[in-house]
């Protein structure tokens, strides 16, 4: 082995141990005969010291070393000095003086510092991924995916689940998006397909008595790359037989709990977690994924204005369709540029327009105020809850349009919160 201990291994009681270490250069610093190098590793940092008067080679080594540089460390562990013990590092109450310092690798200036947390361009950690990984952000997150995945399939597995992993290459199967296709050298002209989830292999294992079934999966999809969309994932992927739709909730619901509590920063604000149905989460927020962390639900103001003479909110209304609206808190004064966006928001989803009333006092603005009467004006702020200061906006149209393009909104605005 090239090294006998780790760079986050070494406490006070290893003092008077030889030892060799492996390592990136974290930091170096020169103080005339003595030179200081922090040695680095997945595991922490220690420090190296070597003395130009006690061992000049190891201290030349060392003088020269640049950032980034890997070197193997041979030497005696010491207590530091009190007033030089570092209480922030695991490592903080000893240091290693250099014997021996053999450089493994030289390495060119790093596009970006590791041994800081500076903001760095996306695009460039991508390109210099294997520098990136060096950052401690980035080595906390690999560990913690990695422990976090572990947690689940301990959890499973106490629970009476088989962790099988099935076949990459599937036969094509039309679902939401289109597949990565594999060309199939002994039958030219077929395709495989690379599994945009384990769907069909899980069910096979059901009808195969496989009654618990879990897979770390690994799924790819073949469409354009947003916010909510990758070409490849890893899902948690679980089926069960023999069980109601509260049991598969409940376990859900465990596992994500248990998960939260092991890993998160903060405890969860609600348990159990309080469930709706799709009906529920299309009626009060306009989207099957609602985020409930602030209000601002959906209301139906179709009664209001079903024998009304404005024309645009009548007839939607006679043909079967909805006036659903939303008070948004505080945006009375919401700006000409902001109000168009929330426009073009809404015709993206399908929608006609936007309506929108700015409440002030007793006072009620709108571009469509004049084509009603003042007792429905007086009903919209009754049937939204708006206060002084609030904007109500409101979609006519079919029902599942209006809720889509309100709920598609209110996610917009619940971004700025």
């Amino acid at each position: 082995m090239i090294r006998t201990h780790t760079c986050g291994e070494l406490r006070g009681t290893d003092a008077g141990s030889e030892v060799t270490l492996g390592g990136w250069v974290h930091r170096r610093r020169d103080h005339g005969d003595l030179t200081f190098v922090d040695l680095r590793d997945r595991y922490g940092l220690t420090q190296v010291v070597a003395s130009a008067k006690e061992n000049a080679i190891a201290h030349e080594v060392l003088s020269r070393a640049r950032s980034e540089w890997v070197l193997r460390v041979r030497g005696a562990v010491r207590e530091r000095p009190g007033a030089t013990k570092n209480p922030k590092l695991a490592t903080g109450d000893i240091e290693v003086v250099a014997a021996e310092v053999e450089v493994l690798n030289e390495s060119k200036t790093p596009p970006f510092y590791v041994n800081e947390e500076s903001p760095v361009d996306e695009t460039l950690r991508w390109k210099y991924r294997y520098v990136d990984l060096r950052r401690e952000r980035s080595r906390e997150l690999m560990r913690l995916r990695h422990e976090v995945t572990n947690f689940i399939r301990s959890f499973f597995v106490e629970r009476g689940f088989w962790e099988i992993e099935t076949t990459t290459m599937i036969r094509s199967d039309p679902t939401g998006a289109r597949d990565f296709v594999v060309p199939s050298r002994y039958y030219p002209g077929r395709f495989w397909a690379l599994p945009q989830s384990p769907q069909q292999l899980k069910q096979i294992l059901m009808v195969g008595g496989i009654d618990k079934y879990v897979q770390i999966a690994r799924c790819f999809r073949d469409e354009d790359p947003r916010a909510d969309r990758v070409y490849e994932l890893t899902q948690l992927d679980v089926e069960m037989s023999f069980v109601e739709p509260d049991d598969i909730m409940a376990i859900a619901e465990e596992c994500y709990t248990a998960v939260f509590e092991r890993f998160g920063r903060k405890p969860l604000a609600q348990t159990p977690w309080p469930r709706m149905t799709y009906e529920e989460a299309i009626r009060r927020f306009g989207i099957d994924r609602p985020d409930t962390r602030f209000a601002m639900e959906l209301v139906d103001l179709t009664s209001l204005f079903r024998d009304t003479g404005f024309k645009a909110f009548g007839d939607v209304i006679a043909k079967g369709g909805a006036v659903r609206g939303m008070a948004v808190p505080g945006k009375a004064d919401a700006s000409r540029k902001d109000i168009d966006a929330w426009q073009e928001l809404a015709k993206a989803k399908g929608a006609k327009g936007l309506a929108t009333f700015a409440f002030a006092g007793s006072e009620v603005r709108s571009p469509v105020a004049k084509f009603l009467t003042p007792e429905e004006l007086a009903g919209l702020r009754a049937a939204s809850g708006a206060r002084d200061g609030d904007l109500l906006v409101a979609v006519a149209d079919g029902y599942d349009v209006a809720s889509e393009a309100l709920g598609a909104l209110r996610s917009r605005l619940g971004e700025a919160l």
